[in-house]
């Protein structure tokens, strides 16, 4: 193969497993709602823990559960968080008129002081 070509199958590769992830997300409702992401999250709690011990198991790695990290525990509320993130953006918008007309009076200043 050549360079180009070469190139051409990575990218390929690389897009089929953007694909695939931006389907299994999709498919498991984290690009829904928050409730439907809080599920997908707990149910990936539950999940996880067992399908870590049936691969070591199958792989014959003996690993001990005191081995394994627990899992995180999260608590904090999505919609709570998202709501925090729009406050904050709508203040600084509600306040960035003010700000520009401060900035502009300071820059004004400034530039008659190097001017004398």
């Amino acid at each position: 193969l050549n360079c180009c070509a070469f190139n051409s199958f990575r990218f390929l590769i690389k897009g089929g497993l953007a694909g695939a992830a931006v389907y299994v997300a999709y498919d498991q409702g984290l690009l829904g709602s928050g409730t439907q992401g809080a599920e997908a999250l707990r149910k990936a709690q539950e999940t996880l823990p067992p399908a870590i011990q049936e691969w070591t198991d199958y792989l014959g790695w003996e690993v001990r559960a005191a081995q394994l990290p627990p899992t995180p525990k999260f608590e904090f509320s999505i919609s709570k968080s998202w709501n925090k993130g729009v406050h904050t953006v709508m203040s600084a918008l509600s306040v960035a008129p003010t700000r520009a007309c401060e900035y502009t009076v300071e820059g004004w200043k400034y530039m008659k002081d190097l001017v004398k």
